[in-house]
Parts: structure tokens; sequence; C-alpha cells
């Protein structure tokens, strides 16, 4: 079929090529070397707070409300998790199952679309080759960014990344959050492994484990559940794996996910890495980068490669088939 004769398939699915585990909260003794690990565990608190949210001009101004109000008691019953006393380190674990890229939709209702497609992403894959992409998920990996919060409190970070039989262990902090650029043999041989997984030429699980060393004691940070029962009455949930009656603190693969396919540093005027997402949103920026209107969103480049045949820079060629890796619906059928 000529190329103005293509429309977007109504139906147009891709199921997410890395394949991630939620995270497994476990604590240890950093100066005991017979020290064995144990789970963290979430455990709930009762507390008083203090009023502290922005009141209104009336009662800020008014010494005689301002008072009462602020003695008002701010009774709060939430989720809290930190590392027992006799504890410095925070061990936490994943698994990162990598599967072939082939650029087959996992469902698409229209089979010429669906062949013009896959010519895309093997001419992707012949002129350019998924080990970019391999490169900075494997940074993403062993600079820990996947620990979120927990990174910026730690004073020393070692990740061990195990595929089959090799290990390799990595000081994470000798990698840098903004930059993609490290030359590290041992970070190159991870990439190659995951690169491996996704041309299909091995059947690639990782193991990954983090030694966060954050104080005996500290607080830790799970993944927070997101409360859509509003008639509960605590305040802040906190992620448990597994038997929940273990109550076993733990982060979620999304959230995981999320960090390791932060590698969109190709949006225009480009500051740091964003998670690859088909309008570069980042909701704790409320701000979308890539905007439709300048053609650089994932939808517009996708379209324009695929029906078009015009193909985009080298940058954006990565991140769109970033956002195929990444999965999701894209068919043609929800939009105006």
């Amino acid at each position: 079929m000529a190329k103005n004769d293509l429309k977007t398939a109504s139906v147009l699915a891709f199921e997410r090529v890395l394949d991630i585990s939620d995270a497994f909260f476990w604590q240890k003794d950093s100066q005991d070397k017979e020290s064995k690990t144990s789970i963290v565990t979430v455990q709930e608190k009762s507390v008083r707070g203090t009023i502290s949210n922005r009141l209104k001009n009336a009662i800020a101004n008014n010494l005689v409300k301002l008072d009462p109000e602020t003695q008002k008691a701010n009774l709060q019953k939430v989720d809290a998790s930190s590392l027992d006393e006799s504890n410095d380190t925070l061990v936490a674990k994943f698994t990162c199952k990598v599967l072939p890229f082939t650029g087959k939709p996992n469902v698409c209702n229209d089979q010429d679309y669906q062949q013009a497609l896959m010519a895309v992403v093997q001419d992707y894959q012949q002129n350019q080759g998924v080990g970019e992409l391999a490169k900075r998920y494997a940074t993403n990996i062993v600079n820990a960014r996947w620990l979120w919060r927990n990174r910026v409190g730690a004073e020393t970070i070692t990740v061990m990344v195990s595929f089959n039989d090799d290990a390799l262990m990595f000081n994470a902090k000798d990698f840098a959050l903004n930059t993609f650029n490290h030359d590290d043999k041992d970070l190159a041989q991870l990439a190659k492994w995951i690169e491996s997984g996704l041309t299909g030429e091995k059947f690639v699980i990782l193991s990954v484990v983090a030694y966060a060393k954050i104080g005996y004691g500290q607080e830790v940070y799970p993944s927070q559940e997101l409360i859509l029962d509003t008639g509960n009455k605590k305040s802040k949930v906190l992620y448990r794996v597994g038997d929940v009656s273990k109550n076993h603190a733990g982060m979620h693969s999304q959230k995981v996910s999320n960090a390791i396919r932060t590698i969109d540093d190709w949006y225009p005027d480009a500051k740091f890495p964003i998670a690859v997402e088909p309008y570069g949103a980042v909701t704790t920026l409320g701000v979308a980068f890539r905007q439709p209107k300048q053609k650089q969103d994932f939808y517009s480049l996708f379209d324009n490669w695929v029906l078009k045949g015009e193909v985009p820079d080298i940058n954006q060629q990565h991140y769109v088939m970033g956002v195929l890796i990444r999965g999701g619906v894209f068919g043609e059928s929800g939009k105006e």
C-alpha cells in the first residue's frame, strides 16, 4: 500500500519490553560481617501535628482568631517505615526481564499499517541499533536513580547486578544522574546484556540489589499508595509487598520502571533527563516537555515517520523507540 493511503490503526497497543518487578526492602548492619538481612516493615503511627497550612487572611490577620486556630490538634494516622536500631543499611532488590524488541504490536487491527510500522522499527535496528537505549537503561540501574528519595539520604550506595553466573558491582555515586556519557567497562558490559535481550540474542533477566548506607534506625521511603477509598481514616498508606500481614515494605514496579526509563534528554531545551512519555509529562513539575504544537511529541514524530516516511533525527528516533519499548495504547480510536 502506498504511504499516502496508510492510516494509523484504530486499535494499536504495545506491551512493555522491560518487565520490572516490585522492589523489596530489606536491611542489614554494614559494621557486622555476620549480619543477616531482615525485612523492612511498615508501621502505623498516630501523631498530633500542628496546623501549618496557609490560612485565610481573615484568620491570619486577626490575633483573636489566629491563636485558637493554631492551637487546634491536627491528629493524623499515618504509615511509616524505617530501619531497626541495629541496622544501618537499606537493601533493595528487584529483577528486570529484558524481552525482545521486534516492533511487532501486541494488538493491531490494520495489517498494512503493521507492516509499515515493523519496517520502520527494523530500519532503526539496522541503522542505529539499540545500543544507545541499552546504555541509558544500564546507567539508570547502576546510578540507583530507582531508589528515589532513599538515594538522596544515603552516605554510600553499592549496586550489584547479576546475570546468569556473572555479577557486576558499582559505586552508584560515581554515576551522575544528568548524563549518559560515562566511560566504564562494567557499565558497557551491563549495556551489552540489555542489548542482547532487546535483540533477542539471549534470554535476559537481571537481578539488581542496592546497598544504601543511610544510618541506624533511619527512615526509608517505600511507595505511597493512592487512596481511592475516601472513607479511609489513614492519611498516608505505604506499599506492602507480598503477604500484607508481614508488612514488608517495598516500591511499586511502576515507580522503579519510571526511573529506569528516565533517558529522554532529547526534548526541546532539555536541562535534565525525564522519563520517556508520549508528551514528556512530568507530573511532579506539572509540565509536558514535548508539546504537540512543537511537533516533538511522540504521536507527531511517530505518525510522520510511519505514515509519511519522514525520518526524524537520530535522537528523536531513539525517543520514539523508547516509547514503544515502554509500551502503551497508541491507536487512532481515541483521537478527535
